[in-house]
């Protein structure tokens, strides 16, 4: 049986392609496609069981009708994050849908300490700077995160484990989320109200899921409580921010930095070369624009161990469809699977 998987890095193909062979010994045929699974390219998964998808997809009510039509029974989605999949569609359609429900937490949480440090101290202006063999150091002070607070919005695993880092340099804890974690109490952590959390933190970071009650959670609102000297960092989804308010809150010459690993418009541009075409979206555009702003590719899950466990565990998720089994991982198991 051939199975196909969409927005198959080049990185990733191989650490996908060796899970593969291990757990079927070749009794399946993968199929990784560079493209990305939407309205237009749905038809490519005709006569496909199983379909792998990722956080860029779009599996809509209508992709998922196209699939289903097309034999599709099993979407195993490649990522924690599902907010890219009409599960009630998904259910109605009889289709199966799994997904990574954790991989290396210390990967996204590292990257977003990357990012935080990367604006604090400069790094890619001086980076371009020396490369250019300008050595001065006019306009690259930072500040030592030492003594200052970070305020941890949701802590699940990568949210502590970015606390412990946090912990690390010295730093004051403020944690939001519907439930504590013992182990952020454990390194002095103080739950409090989203609103104290913004005000008060020197450094927030992002690690709650997108849903609905999270969509827009760092508003207006949130932007004005937070201090004119304030990092921001986004490493989990990029609708948790209102770009139109962040926009307007840097254009006021408000925060020290902001770094965002994703951005709530990247599905059809992040993954992919626009180096050659004029950037038609006009917010991403403007982000670009400010020197305090530092914006990546959605690369934070992107280490050999991440990549390497999600791999597995999707393969699990497929080992798991074929044998009939309910995993830890189904989100929607169709009755007829």
């Amino acid at each position: 049986m051939e199975i196909v998987a969409y927005g198959v890095l080049a990185d990733e193909e191989p650490l996908l392609r060796d899970a593969f062979e291990r757990a079927f010994g070749g009794r399946h045929e993968l199929r990784c496609l560079s493209l990305f699974l939407d309205r237009d390219t749905a038809p490519t998964a005709v006569g496909r069981e199983v379909v792998l998808s990722g956080v860029n997809d779009s599996l809509d009510a209508e992709v998922l009708r196209r699939l289903s039509e097309g034999g599709t029974r099993m979407i195993a989605q490649r990522a924690t994050g599902y907010n890219n999949i009409d599960l009630a569609a998904a259910e109605k359609l009889g289709l199966t849908v799994a997904r990574v429900s954790s991989y290396s937490p210390y990967s996204v949480a590292e990257f977003a300490w990357a990012l935080a440090l990367a604006v604090d101290r400069r790094i890619v202006r001086a980076a371009h700077r020396t490369r250019e063999f300008d050595f001065r150091l006019d306009g690259l002070m930072g500040r030592d995160l030492h003594g200052r607070t970070a305020g941890v919005v949701g802590t699940g695993k990568i949210g502590a484990a970015f606390a412990r880092i946090a912990h690390g340099f010295g730093m004051r804890l403020l944690g939001w989320d519907i439930s504590e974690n013992p182990d952020c109490l454990a390194l002095g952590m103080e739950y409090v109200e989203r609103e104290r959390l913004f005000a008060e933190a020197d450094l927030v970071s992002l690690h709650v899921p997108l849903l609905p009650d999270t969509h827009h959670l760092v508003d207006a609102g949130a932007l004005g409580l937070m201090k004119d000297d304030a990092i921001l960092v986004n490493s989990s989804r990029g609708g948790l921010i209102d770009t139109d308010a962040l926009l307007e809150t840097l254009r006021g010459g408000r925060l020290a930095g902001v770094g965002l690993d994703v951005y709530e418009e990247e599905a059809g541009v992040f993954f992919l070369d626009k180096s050659l075409e004029v950037m038609t979206d006009e917010r991403l555009a403007r982000l670009m624009t400010f020197n305090n702003v530092l914006v990546t590719s959605h690369q934070a899950y992107f280490t050999r161990d991440a990549v390497g466990q999600i791999a597995e565990t999707t393969v699990a998720n497929v080992a798991d469809h074929f044998a009939g089994r309910v995993g830890d991982n189904t989100l929607v198991r169709a009755s007829t699977a």
